[in-house]
């Protein structure tokens, strides 16, 4: 009886205690259900998933490197121009269109495995510590650099730094027994958007804009006064290879040759309502004649000031078919100083034409080859091979016809020229023995070549000079064959080149421009338009493909290979630091 109480007694509390316990482990299991409810469902899954792998995955995983891996194949998902760039790489990717760096101010090329300094900035702060052009650096820091072969980005990287930061370089310099030190306080070095202005021809000036970058405009007008100064009263704007850059410094460029009131540009996005920009009134050549030239690699900025200038009938487009980028980047910063270049408009030229050439979201690599498909089907050989979209047909302010999706069509078609290219002139030009040529012969007659007191004494020294037999054993010697027959037919174009870069490596682009330009088809061309009085566009030049010229006219030269070569390479292979 008293074991039946006991048991009635304690019944009580072994079900309390079971329904608490069973309560407890529900709630827990619920708690978990409805955490992985959550991860599934509503919320941002992203972060769900980076969640679950952080707490879930077999293996610890860097989150953070997760993430910045997989950012840019989101991005790649959204049209070619939407970029991101982690927070390593944004200052060096600002530093060409910001006008400056920090660092020491050399140019400089990796000859063999050594660093040869090919130029000095006037005013940089390697100048200031001593540097001479044609030193060898042979340690930085105190680390030997000579003989490792570093790679010229990671030198670059070593020479730039913080400004009033301090590198040590020791210096090895002809006909001194001894290294020499010295300590430079890394400043503000330059960086140019216009690469050269000069007078091309009696009374036409030359101004060569690489990028369009936050000085780019300050340059601009300083070289249209030093050349109205020298007598010019027309100008030639060479935007070939220029890739573009600022928006702003396209339209304050473009508002120096227009009256005011004449539409620029405008654009407009989801998020952002038509958006006109006008000229003001105050340019300084507004009724100076002027030719623009471009090719297939004038892109963006490039492309603003180029329609513009054509919708506006003010003057004309010389050369080949333009990239065809017509969308607008925003930078928009993130918390760990990483950076989103973020498409938000598109821009269209006076006309209404936007023109960006088609593409298909996430199929960056076929947006990529275009410019080579163009090549394939033979469009910078003939104007007849460019297929123009009826459906996107535009008129200029005077009534001509342009065409939008896909570029900026030339008033004058210039095909490339292919006279004079060889295999063996290929050769040379890809394997970098013609540049390194070149600052060998520097180096070795540096004495010589360095007592001359302008490009023209220097460039007329070079002309009465062997160097393309000196070439030929060269390249010979660096295991590239002489060919005689094709190195004849190339004799010209290598003899230029030669003469262009060992110039360069003395005076600079004021030098290397007017000697590698002296013969371009497309210059000439611009040159005969001003000279004829016909910069300034007519109904006649409604039809651009009419006005082009065949590729016997084009002359014996082959600008076209040479220019993107130096563009391209050459401006690679001698780094600044």
């Amino acid at each position: 009886m008293n074991k039946n109480r006991r048991s009635a007694m304690w019944l009580p509390v072994i079900i309390s205690v079971s329904i608490a316990l069973g309560i407890f482990i529900g709630n827990h299991y619920l708690k978990l259900s409805q955490g992985k409810r959550h991860f599934y469902g509503g919320g941002n899954k992203l972060d769900a998933i980076m969640e679950i792998i952080n707490e879930q995955y077999v293996d610890t995983v860097d989150i953070k490197q997760l993430v910045e891996d997989a950012i840019p194949k989101i991005f790649s998902e959204l049209d070619p121009h939407t970029v991101y760039i982690p927070a390593k790489d944004v200052q060096r990717v600002n530093e060409d269109l910001e006008g400056s760096f920090s660092g020491i101010g050399v140019s400089f090329n990796m000859q063999t495995d050594t660093i040869l300094v090919i130029n000095v900035i006037p005013g940089g702060p390697a100048e200031k510590a001593g540097l001479q052009p044609f030193d060898r650096i042979i340690t930085i820091n105190d680390r030997l650099y000579a003989g490792n072969k570093s790679d010229q980005d990671s030198i670059m990287k070593t020479l730039r730094g913080a400004k009033n930061s301090t590198v040590k370089l020791g210096v090895k310099r002809r006909n001194e027994a001894n290294l020499l030190y010295f300590d430079v306080t890394r400043g503000d070095v330059p960086v140019k958007s216009v690469d050269v202005a000069y007078e091309v021809n009696k009374g036409i000036g030359y101004i060569k804009v690489s990028k369009f970058g936050r000085t780019t405009y300050n340059e601009f007008i300083t070289a249209i006064a030093q050349l109205k100064q020298e007598g010019c009263a027309s100008f030639i704007i060479d935007l070939r290879g220029n890739t573009g850059g600022y928006m702003d410094a396209a339209i304050n460029m473009v508002n120096e040759f227009m009256p005011e009131g004449r539409l620029i540009v405008y654009t407009e996005g989801k998020a952002f309502p038509r958006n006109d920009v006008y000229t003001n009134g105050t340019g300084t050549c507004q009724d100076a004649p002027i030719v623009v030239l471009t090719d297939e690699f004038s892109a963006s900025a490039s492309e603003i000031f180029s329609g513009a200038i054509q919708d506006n009938d003010r003057g004309l487009i010389i050369g080949r078919r333009t990239f065809g980028k017509g969308l607008v980047q925003s930078p928009i910063q993130l918390s760990d100083g990483s950076e989103i270049r973020l498409t938000i408009a598109r821009y269209y030229t006076p006309s209404g034409r936007c023109i960006q050439k088609k593409y298909e979201l996430g199929k960056d690599d076929e947006y990529e080859y275009d410019i080579i498909h163009r090549f394939e089907h033979g469009e910078f050989d003939s104007a007849d091979s460019i297929k123009l979209d009826n459906d996107q047909k535009y008129a200029t302010v005077m009534g001509r016809t342009v065409y939008g999706g896909g570029g900026i069509m030339p008033d004058i078609f210039i095909p490339r020229d292919t006279s004079g290219v060889t295999s063996y002139l290929s050769q040379v030009l890809n394997s970098g023995t013609l540049n390194l040529f070149t600052l060998t012969y520097s180096d070795q007659h540096y004495d010589k070549l360095s007592s001359f007191k302008t490009y023209q004494e220097l460039y007329d020294y070079l002309k009465q000079q062997p160097l393309l037999a000196e070439f030929a054993q060269f390249a010979a010697q660096k295991g590239i064959k002489k060919r005689p027959r094709l190195i004849q037919i190339s004799s010209r174009l290598i003899e230029k080149q030669l003469q262009a870069y060992i110039v360069r490596n003395f005076f600079d682009d004021a030098g290397f421009y007017p000697i590698f330009m002296n013969d371009d088809v497309t210059l000439e061309r611009a040159i005969q338009v001003i000279q004829e009085g016909k910069s300034f566009p007519t109904l006649d030049n409604t039809n651009p493909i009419s006005n082009g010229i065949t590729q016997s006219e084009a002359g014996f030269t082959q600008r076209y290979s040479l220019l993107k070569e130096y563009i391209y390479e050459n401006y690679t292979a001698n780094m600044v630091g």
